[in-house]
């Protein structure tokens, strides 16, 4: 089959669990969602770019696709069938290999011969009903699932029962088992339990294997599963890989379905018929019934899953950080024309240049990060306040910076390199006016008067308006054309001055 183009991101996994963590390529392909070849040919262009691990700060997606991909497309094989589909197609009546293979090579004209086609179905019938059993390194996968039997707690106030979930993660090597009641299967429980779970391990492993719950998986595919950012942050915090079971396909988690069987005969069971009322007060009876569970000895091999883990499981696992995980909440959101985004009721500012660009919104408790591009381009302290404005000064253009940066005070300053009583007029205003932007406004006003008529005429009315006590906009205005109306008069005398004119002493 041809090999489809692996995205940048999935590219930028492969690589970083490829380089930090040193997986084979079969594990990378199961973690990343895609083949072992996928996988082996990505590594090949990766050699052939000669670029290096980590990738330089300033290369990006676009950067990354040209160094690793050339615009040569591979030739197509031959198309096969999904023989399970087709399988449960010849079980219904009147259908034939022949019409299958029919209807097949209307869709795919290039797909195998008919000879080729009953070879392959036969050989597909020869091998699905075989079981692989799988061998688990110490430290290498735990396996995270669901009990489907439930308990309940009672509120002591109402004596209302509420039903509460149980995660239950089994290690690959050992079946070490941990479990703990949840009030739902949401993604800050899911979270929680994982980190609760890693901390009763007292390691990490390099993956772990979880069911296609939304919290996990956000779009389910056999190939190309796309994981929920929240949980791949998670990942990436423990240095964690992630590998989602095939939909409809219990064996590629059985160490966990088998665990879960065993917590709920051997722990739930035991506390079916026990009234609890609070979730803690359950969590401490499962504790104590794990403790009994993990030391139980095995029937078909020495020891228990407590000395297992101990023995082989344990110094395979991974140091925790020195931190826990926080747990951050992802959303996308649109850039308005105001450069700001909306996160539940606040809005916060991003870089003007990003408007109109769809971004990626990482929300903990103590702030904000936005991403685009899988790059950082803001942050902020998480506002307390609904509606509220949080904008860095930075993220504003020029001209904007100019509107908002502007006070009275920097309107003083203006006004003083006019003249002293310019300076004055314009200090006058916080007194005659109200409002912060009444003077601001009327300050503006009072300097725009040296533009329409002269710095000297405006100088010469703030004299005679604080001598007149009147200093608003309209005064200083009415002054100034009074002042170049009697100038002109004293003009047109001047001008009318001359031996043609008779005097006032000519009539006498």
């Amino acid at each position: 089959m041809a090999q489809h183009r692996l995205s940048m991101r999935k590219i930028r996994e492969i690589l970083r669990l490829k380089f930090e963590h040193r997986l084979s390529e079969q594990l990378i392909a199961a973690a990343a969602g895609c083949s072992r070849s996928s996988v082996q040919d990505c590594m090949r262009r990766w050699r052939k770019s000669g670029m290096t691990w980590p990738l330089a700060d300033d290369c990006d997606e676009a950067g990354l696709h040209k160094r690793l991909y050339t615009s040569v497309t591979p030739k197509r094989g031959k198309s096969e069938p999904d023989w399970g589909a087709l399988h449960r197609e010849l079980s219904r009546p009147g259908v034939t290999k022949i019409l299958l293979w029919q209807e097949f090579k209307a869709l795919e004209p290039d797909g195998v011969q008919y000879s080729v086609f009953c070879d392959r179905y036969r050989q597909w019938l020869g091998t699905r009903d075989l079981v692989l059993r799988q061998e688990h390194k110490p430290g290498e996968k735990m396996f995270v699932d669901y009990a489907g039997q439930t308990l309940s707690v009672t509120d002591p106030s109402t004596g209302e029962a509420r039903k509460i979930q149980i995660f239950v993660t089994v290690l690959g090597a050992s079946n070490y088992t941990f479990a703990e009641a949840t009030w739902t299967q949401s993604l800050p429980d899911w979270l929680g339990s994982h980190v609760r779970a890693l901390e009763f391990f007292g390691g990490v492993p390099q993956a772990a294997v979880i069911d296609n719950l939304k919290s996990g998986v956000t779009r389910a595919h056999r190939y190309e599963p796309e994981i929920n950012p929240a949980y791949q942050d998670f990942a990436e915090h423990y240095g964690m890989a992630v590998l989602p079971a095939r939909v409809r396909r219990p064996r590629d988690k059985a160490k966990v379905e088998a665990g879960v069987l065993l917590v709920e005969r051997w722990i739930l069971a035991r506390l079916r018929n026990m009234i609890f009322f609070s979730l803690a007060e359950l969590n401490d009876a499962i504790k104590a019934l794990l403790v009994a569970l993990n030391a139980r000895p095995f029937k078909k091999q020495a020891g228990s899953r407590q000395s297992l883990f101990e023995t082989r499981e344990r110094q395979a696992l991974k140091a925790l950080p020195a931190r826990p995980y926080e747990f951050a909440a992802w959303k996308k959101a649109k850039v308005g024309l105001d450069y700001h985004i909306e996160v539940e009721g606040r809005h916060y500012s991003v870089p003007y240049q990003f408007v109109g660009k769809t971004v990626d919104v990482r929300i903990t408790a103590k702030g904000i990060e936005v991403f685009c591009c899988q790059q950082l381009i803001a942050s902020h302290i998480a506002s307390l306040q609904s509606g509220t404005f949080i904008t860095h000064p930075g993220h504003r253009p020029e001209r904007h910076s100019a509107v908002v940066d502007l006070t009275h005070e920097r309107l003083i300053e203006r006004a003083a390199l006019i003249g002293p009583a310019t300076r004055e007029v314009v200090a006058v205003q916080t007194r005659i006016k109200r409002h912060a932007d009444e003077v601001v406004r009327s300050s503006q006003g009072i300097l725009r008067l040296a533009k329409d008529f002269s710095p000297q005429a405006l100088e010469q009315a703030s004299k005679q308006a604080l001598e007149l006590k009147s200093c608003s906009f309209r005064a200083l205005k009415a002054l100034i054309a009074a002042g170049k109306k009697e100038i002109e008069q004293d003009t047109t005398v001047s001008n009318l001055a001359h031996s043609n004119v008779r005097g006032q002493t000519y009539f006498q």
